[in-house]
């Protein structure tokens, strides 16, 4: 205050100018400015927070899986998911199916709230007066990234897993079971231990966190000892290589080919070429729930020689993309 402030004899008074602080910075004397709180991964990497996953671009452009038909607002979902002209898939999500019926429709329900990834679903039949092919294809009006295709590779899983790994779009397929008995959630994250590096990400019934509820005791048993022995013999990566539910790097698998033709042994078979070439695997533990309904088309003592075949296959020295598929090409030869 200057002596202008004061009147001669009297009391001083203050002067009618307020100092206005900025509304950046100090909100009050000494009071330090709190910027919102970000929180950090290893090594001191910042991490968005879940706000800022909520509604960035990231999360904007993520798209989840399959709107059930019966609900109204389905084709609203699907544009808002997408975004405008739709996403391109980062996962192909394969379902061999077989006269499965109106029971296709729970698992595209539960595919529906499970897959966050921008995605597209390939129900596979051998037959277009396959049962599944109806309510497939009326679950599909509602959303375009389901699409219900016949194979022409032939009859069997083996074929109709190969046919939908060639149709994929999306660098990942993801192979799951159209009864159910496999836990979509977790294609997530399949799809992203693939997308960091690995060519096959298992999910594991057989690893700490992993179980099998249900189903025919011998089955579980040989393929728990399978899976098990080729983890600790052969360092497969897995302890559960007989499993279907698994990732693959689909660049990966038509690198080196698919040679089963008949039933499931494609699980142990791209696991045993991946051994041998010397990439990567890996797994995250499963709950693995047998089938509640329908009969299981799997056949145990018809398709044991092809699990044996890459069980044997999957032990022995490093081996080329082109040795692998030149020994697939001769044993082909041989056969005819």
């Amino acid at each position: 205050m200057t002596g202008s402030d004061a009147a001669p004899g009297g009391p001083r008074r203050c002067s009618a100018r307020a100092i206005v602080l900025p509304r950046r910075g100090l909100s009050r004397p000494g009071r330090i400015p709190q910027r919102e709180p970000r929180a950090t991964g290893g090594y001191g990497v910042a991490v968005p927070t879940a706000h800022a996953r909520e509604t960035g671009p990231a999360r904007r452009r993520a798209a989840p899986g399959v709107p059930a038909p019966r609900d109204g607002q389905a084709s609203r979902r699907v544009a808002r998911r997408t975004g405008r002209g739709g996403a391109q898939p980062r996962v192909s999500v394969i379902v061999p199916a077989r006269n499965e019926g109106d029971g296709i429709g729970p698992v595209l329900d539960r595919l529906s709230e499970a897959v966050r990834l921008p995605c597209e679903v390939l129900v596979i039949v051998d037959d277009p007066a396959d049962t599944t092919v109806g309510p497939a294809r009326q679950y599909a009006r509602a959303d375009p990234r389901i699409r219900c295709v016949i194979n022409t590779y032939g009859r069997g899983p083996a074929n109709a897993i190969r046919f939908g790994i060639d149709a994929a779009a999306a660098p990942v397929a993801v192979v799951t079971m159209a009864d159910g008995c496999d836990d979509p959630t977790q294609i997530d994250s399949l799809c992203r231990l693939v997308e960091r590096g690995v060519v096959v990400a298992a999910a594991s019934r057989y690893m700490a966190g992993g179980q099998q509820v249900g189903g025919p005791r011998v089955k579980g048993m040989l393929s728990g000892l399978a899976g098990r022995s080729l983890r600790l013999l052969a360092h497969t990566g897995t302890r559960d290589a007989t499993n279907s539910f698994k990732a693959y790097s689909t660049a990966f698998v038509r690198e080196v080919g698919i040679d089963s033709r008949d039933g499931f042994e494609i699980g142990i078979e791209l696991i045993a070429k991946a051994r041998r070439l010397g990439r990567p695997v890996a797994e995250i533990p499963t709950i693995w729930l047998d089938r509640q309904a329908g009969v299981s088309s799997f056949e145990i003592a018809r398709w044991i020689p092809g699990y044996l075949r890459w069980y044997r296959f999957a032990f022995g020295p490093r081996l080329s993309a082109e040795q692998i598929r030149g020994r697939a090409a001769g044993r082909g030869a041989r056969e005819q």
